[in-house]
């Protein structure tokens, strides 16, 4: 799935599994799978189902939560850098804590270990 409009004005494209691809495709097919895709729309919905989040951060909560369980899930910070579509990974690191196993990930990948 490619963003064509992001905030820094570069085309995004994140990776999206055979199963949503096809879903999406048979919205096309059957008329549009949401009316409006935008920020300003997604924002709306957002405050619908969780009204009490602070300005600004119901379409940040989804960004963080995704980058959280990509990264519980063993995904890896520099693919997560490229989704997010963070220009330093310094921004991205502040998830690396989530990883399960990235300490042992340390030891086993040691070049001095082997």
């Amino acid at each position: 799935m490619t963003y064509l409009d992001t905030k820094n004005s570069k085309n995004r494209t994140v990776p999206i599994s055979h199963e949503l691809c096809e879903q999406l495709t048979d919205g096309i097919k059957t008329g549009p799978l949401f009316k409006s895709l935008n920020y300003p729309y997604v924002r709306t919905c957002i405050k619908e189902v969780a009204p009490g989040l602070p300005a600004g951060q119901a379409v940040h909560v989804l960004r963080h939560t995704f980058a959280s369980h990509f990264m519980m899930n063993g995904g890896n910070i520099l693919a997560l850098q490229k989704i997010l579509g963070h220009s330093n990974i310094l921004q991205t690191m502040t998830y690396a804590h989530f990883a399960p196993d990235y300490l042992e990930d340390a030891v086993r990948f040691n070049p001095l270990e082997t």
